[in-house]
């Protein structure tokens, strides 16, 4: 889908051993992440943005949330993200459960935690970090449980795999989901 060759970062380029990535979200290879994710549930919908494909999908189905900057707090970064990618303003809540996304090239560890909207108007937003060309969101959503359990597994991300209800995002174990 897009080629066996990436730009890692070092600037070098490098065959993959084992997939493909969409060179928008090259730039997040290659090394560990730490992210902070707002699970945002109103009227029995959870918040979701669709990202450009990244390895071995079509789409990418994700609770908003993104990158943690040097010397932000989890809360500010979560509302910064929150405020980028899809123009609301929210309430950080509590800590809910971590989650270790390990798929070659990518390694994140996201931290989740309940979010409340409390203004803003919904948009497709951005990351500010990237060029217009090379922007991964490509929508932001309500969606019900029965539409979320419609997106292909691959195309979102695992801790909406084997959901029965919204509520089993907040009741989680609070460690590492395996």
């Amino acid at each position: 889908m897009f080629g066996s060759y990436y730009k890692n970062t070092t600037n070098t380029t490098r065959k993959q051993t084992m997939t493909d990535i969409n060179p928008n979200a090259a730039a997040y290879a290659d090394k560990v992440r730490v992210r902070v994710c707002g699970i945002c549930i109103q009227d029995e919908k959870l918040l979701l943005v669709r990202h450009q494909a990244t390895i071995r999908n079509r789409d990418f189905w994700a609770p908003p949330g993104g990158g943690l900057q040097f010397g932000e707090s989890l809360a500010d970064c979560l509302k910064r993200e929150f405020l980028e990618e899809t123009g609301l303003i929210v309430e950080v809540g509590r800590f809910l459960f971590v989650n270790e996304f390990m798929q070659a090239p990518l390694h994140a560890i996201e931290f989740f935690f309940e979010v409340k909207a409390t203004g803003g108007e919904l948009i497709t937003g951005h990351d500010p970090e990237a060029t217009p060309e090379m922007q991964l969101i490509e929508e932001v959503a309500w969606k019900t449980k029965h539409q979320v359990r419609e997106i292909p597994l691959p195309d979102k991300h695992r801790i909406l795999h084997h959901l029965y209800s919204f509520n089993d995002l907040l009741s989680m174990p609070h460690h590492f989901l395996k």
